[in-house]
């Protein structure tokens, strides 16, 4: 019953402010809506300038990926890529640049590759269940889905075979 109450009289203020604008001229509307859409602008500005780093580290990555060209994601694989990418990023083997200096991916530790292949390091695992989580990344990020993501891909083949010559 709140709820049918709430709607009419947020109805009837949107009824009565629409009113008010029809009666008013548009020049009276434009000065009067300059001052708060400048001093809005310069909030957000501020906003973005001091917290941007943190308000748009995921919704930048996530529009980076679309660049690459990955269609077909579900937001949980986005988010699990998103996940593979900063694991690789801080180890420093991964870049969105091409001019950064990369370390050699040639030596993957065993921890490493149990992150990139979102495996937990105290279980024990069969190759069944490596290979699982290996194409499970695989499905996402293959050159045949898109080529951008050939070095991902080439990592995530590599921590799996550090993972089954561990195994064996």
């Amino acid at each position: 019953m709140n709820i049918i109450i709430y709607t009419l009289v947020i109805f009837g203020i949107i009824y009565f402010l629409l009113k008010l604008f029809v009666n008013i001229s548009s020049k009276k509307i434009s000065k009067h809506l300059r001052k708060p859409i400048f001093i809005g602008l310069i909030i957000l500005a501020l906003v973005l300038a001091v917290g941007g780093k943190f308000l748009l580290s995921i919704p930048l990555t996530l529009l980076s990926l679309a660049i690459v060209k990955l269609k077909g994601f579900s937001i949980i694989q986005l988010i699990g890529l998103f996940r593979l990418i900063q694991t690789l990023r801080r180890s420093g083997r991964f870049s969105f640049s091409q001019n950064q200096n990369i370390r050699n991916s040639s030596i993957l530790s065993l921890e490493e590759a149990y992150r990139i292949l979102n495996l937990d390091k105290n279980k024990k695992y069969t190759k069944d269940d490596v290979n699982k989580a290996y194409i499970n990344i695989q499905k996402k990020i293959h050159p045949d889905v898109s080529p951008e993501t050939a070095r991902l891909s080439a990592i995530v083949n590599e921590a799996k075979e550090v993972i089954l010559k561990n195994i064996c």
